[in-house]
């Protein structure tokens, strides 16, 4: 006969006791995280805008019952809606992630922790103009600052060492965990209840990465993290009442993650939590395009330029080869027909033939009218994917964190140019200096693209001011946003 299993309730799992202290105990100290999280709030912030303009994007906004306002509700930034928090979040955190635009982190996990913005600014709007309202003081844009960069160190750190795409698991549930650990703070849970909460992401049912890849490849893709950052705020608000935790939820034997979900493996941990994760964040600053791809386009762009002036064209091309890192080849290397958006920006030969042949990679180069263009996928043929080792390896070192491709093209008569390489797309922290003044101008021309003139200034002269920004309520900087 086997043991009878014990029913003692254990401690908790130190993974949740290490998320749950680090939120409510730990001070920010970097003045350096604090300038990349306001940086990282208007691209965010722009991205959305700029996805308001895509009806597929728009039809999933709004409440759940058409016609709700909550009084007192958080907002959505470029709408009128004024929603519950959980729908709140859903909204914002969709239109984030529409374009696949906005900040990246690559590691054994990928993802984009700004993801988590919905659930965080949903709350703090909330919050805000409840405690407005029964006469007490609101929050500050530096809250939600704070929430952001712990936010993003708790998915980042996890991602360092450990897979989740390699079980088939979706990377957003690391917004799922990290969303449901800062909001349980905001929303004054005490250590015991933001256990609880954090647990309660853990122990949800996990999203398959079924959406993101081929056959299935889709548009779910575009709302997963809307839909991960807004389950995190109804589990703490679930949390704030009192209900249960599940302490072992990771390590419980059959039962917990690890066993169910991760092949039994525990996770692993390169580093304590602390701001590293903003400092070094990726930002999306010149292309829409999956990140493992932003330095192959750049050099695409090159490319373009070379053909024009020595007068040839993509027909002159016999074969492009790109020497890229593993994590490229297994996520966006892809071959055969493609058929929607979601599809094509997940492409490391879409997104490399269209800037070869036209000197450009918007988010509308993704849509059916310029993806019928035959040139397209007639170069895509021609492109190759090669794995270079040395690209592996800086690619996973902490001191690197390269994301490198090198492009060489062959003519058909059997010339070719020199190999362009690129290291550190310019959305890096080596590129920074070059990248912030590209961001505020992508942040200026997501605002035009729905503010009049004079609300457009209003909202910059805040924003690039971070003294000015941390010091505002909340409710007042999202009301700047309100059409």
């Amino acid at each position: 006969m086997s043991a009878p299993i014990s029913n003692v309730r254990p401690d908790p799992d130190q993974v949740l006791v290490d998320i749950a202290d680090y939120v409510l105990n730990y001070e920010i100290q970097s003045g350096l995280a604090y300038d990349t999280a306001r940086n990282c709030l208007i691209d965010t912030l722009g991205c959305g805008l700029e996805a308001l303009e895509y009806p597929a994007c728009r039809k999933l906004l709004g409440p759940v019952v058409p016609g709700t306002v909550v009084p007192n509700g958080a907002k959505v930034p470029g709408t009128s809606f004024q929603l519950d928090p959980v729908q709140a979040a859903f909204n914002i955190g969709t239109a984030i992630r529409w374009l696949d635009f906005n900040d990246t982190w690559l590691a054994a996990e990928w993802g984009h922790p700004s993801d988590n913005l919905g659930g965080i600014l949903a709350t703090a709007d909330w919050l805000s103009r409840t405690a407005v309202a029964a006469g007490k003081p609101p929050l500050t844009m530096r809250d939600v600052l704070t929430g952001m960069i712990k936010a993003h160190e708790i998915q980042g750190c996890i991602a360092l060492e450990n897979s989740f795409n390699k079980v088939g698991l979706d990377h957003v549930v690391l917004v799922k965990v990290a969303s449901t650990a800062v909001v349980a703070q905001m929303l004054g849970l005490d250590r015991d209840e933001v256990i609880n909460a954090v647990s309660l992401a853990w122990v949800d049912g996990q999203s398959l990465r079924t959406y993101r890849h081929a056959p299935n490849t889709g548009s779910r893709k575009s709302w997963a993290a809307g839909d991960a950052t807004s389950r995190a705020v109804r589990l703490a608000l679930i949390a704030k009442t009192g209900e249960m935790g599940y302490p072992s939820v990771l390590t419980a034997k059959t039962w917990g993650f690890y066993d169910v979900l991760f092949k039994g493996q525990p996770f692993k941990f390169q580093r304590p939590y602390g701001s590293y994760v903003m400092e070094n964040v990726l930002f999306k600053i010149s292309f829409p395009a999956e990140f493992h791809s932003q330095t192959a386009v750049e050099c695409a762009m090159q490319i373009h330029d070379l053909l024009r002036a020595q007068g040839k064209s993509a027909d002159d091309i016999k074969a492009i080869t790109i020497r890229t890192h593993e994590a490229c080849i297994r996520i966006i290397d892809k071959k055969g027909p493609l058929n929607n958006p979601a599809d094509r920006d997940h492409c490391i030969q879409y997104m490399v033939a269209v800037p070869v042949l036209f000197g450009r990679l918007t988010a509308g180069d993704y849509e059916d009218e310029i993806a019928r263009d035959p040139r397209i996928d007639a170069l895509r043929d021609k492109i190759v994917c090669v794995e270079d080792p040395a690209y592996t390896r800086d690619y996973h070192d902490p001191d690197k964190r390269s994301i490198a491709n090198a492009l060489t093209v062959e003519f058909n008569d059997g010339s070719r140019l020199d190999e362009i390489v690129c290291e550190y797309p310019i959305g890096h922290k080596r590129r920074r200096q070059d990248g912030i003044p590209l961001l505020e101008a992508k942040f200026r021309t997501n605002l035009a693209r729905v503010f009049p003139a004079k609300q457009q200034r209003r909202i910059l002269e805040v924003s690039l001011d971070q003294k000015a920004l941390e010091a505002m309520p909340v409710h007042e900087y999202v009301d700047l946003y309100v059409i």
